[in-house]
């Protein structure tokens, strides 16, 4: 009997760890709760089991009903989540405080007669054997079980003939639990087995949980970057995995394709006739030859364009998602083209400022749902973006005047100009993978959490790069990968996240900073006031040769005014 507990507790223990190998911060928080619970409550079923006498015996009983009190409500909990339901905060609490105080309940055992009337030991055969009479309480606790219990199966059901938004997979993992849950806690009881079903009950939920924990990672499509583009924009997508099963799209996609429409999360796309002809087939064909990655879709007097691209989980290739944008002037113009070529010319140009446009304007979407994660920082990209350009602007003035002069005067392309304005809004763009607790905190940050915060210079370098990769200005994609890694580099090499010092950090870096700077100075913070332009000047002025480049303290200084005057506006 001793080997059953044992067994019990490592598995469990064993599972706990494989959830905290495949973690995702998206992960419900409350499945997460029952991973950390179970493998103590199977501890208390393991001391209970090797127990010698009744103080050891009632030690691992209380620690035992850690599971059966908190894991039944915090898999309620989950259930909810899963099935993208609500429950009020108030509502909540009361379960949670139900729970609560079942538990203290329990921990009168040994001391009070409420829960347990009467516990005795003897030892037979070197295996201790507990005695117990119950308590009213007892009972109470067996009626909040059967409460939880209900509620989940009733979520489910609901669920299951309601919303279509819920991947049968999910829902049918959840219905097996709830039952097997059900059979083992209460069969066990009723049949009076020699060993307690209920840890291999809590066993049964972790392994059925580490199931749908890991589609969960297929399903959660808003929390994308391109998703948060799309609802600001007009850009449709849908997503299938590698075998064509529907994962998920917006509203555009489904106008575009209506037959997206009739099908349910997880459902297959190939038995949907129009499905299979319109999008199935460009798949099969991308998956053999990745330059047919796009294709177009005629919907009422519009021309879509489709592009087909591989759905990535990590680094791991789950599927596909097609990107759908409207493209009828493209194609338009394409049409007038083969016919009017030189008549529309201009409008070609036209086009493709307009492409560059959008391309800024894809940034800028970026790097503002970026901000708009960080409490602390709001209209920031907006405000250093025109700091930016402020002090380019002085830079190319003083060498205009001092033309002759080469020394200590600055000379910047255009070309150098125009990537470090466009590429100023990207700078911290590497926020989006600080954890919110974080980035969002109300106050300053403890040594931890800045160390934390440090992490987004690198990171953000690593997803500029990721989106410049395919373009053809490599100068832009080097200058703006420069100005997210290397912004918070010190001139006296102290700054993060290499410690470069002086002439080793970019120019771009250096300019960035110096703006990055005046901006957290004049602007308010949930954690400070906006500091006086007195104040802040005095500190920009002292922080010349050690934090910033001298050789740019003279562009400042022209700049100031300007920089006031644009500050006292907003």
């Amino acid at each position: 009997m001793n080997f059953y507990y044992d067994f019990i507790l490592f598995f469990s223990l064993f599972l706990s760890t494989l959830y905290a190998v495949i973690w995702r911060k998206r992960f419900p928080v409350f499945i997460t709760c029952i991973f950390i619970i179970v493998p103590v409550s199977n501890l208390g079923y393991y001391l209970l089991s090797n127990a010698t006498s009744t103080g050891e015996a009632i030690l691992g009983i209380k620690i035992s009903y850690i599971g059966g009190c908190f894991a039944n409500l915090f898999l309620m909990y989950s259930i909810i989540a899963l099935c993208n339901l609500n429950i009020k905060k108030v509502l909540r609490l009361l379960f949670f405080a139900f729970t609560m105080t079942s538990y203290l309940l329990v921990l009168t055992i040994g001391n009070q007669d409420i829960f347990y009337k009467d516990i005795t030991a003897e030892i037979v055969n070197n295996q201790l054997i507990l005695h117990k009479t119950y308590g009213l309480f007892h009972t109470l606790y067996y009626v909040l079980i059967v409460i939880y219990m209900g509620i989940m199966i009733a979520i489910t059901f609901y669920t299951i003939k309601k919303k279509k938004d819920v991947s049968k997979h999910i829902l049918r993992h959840l219905l097996t639990c709830e039952i097997i849950c059900v059979v083992l806690f209460f069969g066990g009881k009723l049949l009076d087995f020699v060993v307690d079903l209920v840890p291999l009950a809590f066993i049964v939920c972790q392994i059925i949980l580490l199931v749908i924990v890991r589609r969960i990672m297929l399903y959660d499509i808003t929390d994308t970057v391109i998703d948060a583009i799309a609802l600001n924009g007009k850009t449709g997508f849908v997503s299938f995995d590698d075998t064509y099963h529907y994962l998920g799209s917006n509203k555009i996609a489904r106008e575009v394709f209506p037959s997206l429409s009739t099908l349910r999360v997880d459902d297959s796309a190939i038995r949907s006739k129009d499905l299979n002809d319109e999008i199935i087939t460009k798949l099969k064909e991308y998956s053999k030859n990745e330059a047919k990655h796009t294709f177009f879709k005629n919907y009422k007097d519009q021309i879509f364009q489709v592009d087909i691209n591989k759905l990535f989980d990590g680094r791991t290739n789950r599927g596909y998602i097609l990107y759908i944008q409207d493209d009828t002037k493209d194609q338009k113009y394409i049409s007038l083209l083969n016919k009017f070529n030189d008549k529309l010319r201009d409008e070609v140009s036209q086009k493709t400022e307009h492409i560059v446009q959008m391309h800024d304007n894809l940034i800028m979407g970026m790097a503002t749902m970026v901000e708009s994660r960080d409490n602390s920082t709001g209209g920031h990209i907006r405000r250093t973006s025109e700091v930016v350009k402020i002090l380019l602007e002085e830079i190319n003035k003083k060498a205009r005047q001092n033309s002759e002069q080469t020394e200590g005067i600055l000379q910047l392309t255009p070309e150098f100009c125009h990537n470090l304005i466009k590429a100023a809004p990207m700078h911290d763009l590497g926020k989006i993978a600080v954890d919110d607790a974080v980035l969002r905190k109300p106050g300053r940050f403890t040594d931890e959490e800045y160390e934390k915060m440090k992490t987004h210079a690198a990171e953000g370098a690593r997803i500029v790069h990721e989106i410049l990769k395919t373009t053809d200005d490599f100068d832009f994609h080097k200058l703006a990968e420069n100005v997210a890694h290397y912004h918070h580099e010190r001139w006296d090499g102290s700054g993060y996240p290499e410690g470069l010092k002086g002439d080793a950090i970019p120019l771009e870096a250096r300019i960035m900073a110096v703006a990055d700077v005046y901006d957290a100075l004049v602007s308010k913070r949930v954690y400070k006031e906006a500091m006086s332009f007195e104040k802040a000047d005095s500190i920009m002025i002292q922080s010349f040769g050690k934090h910033f480049d001298k050789q740019l303290e003279q562009y400042y200084i022209a700049a100031r005014p300007r920089l006031e005057e644009f500050y006292s506006k907003q």
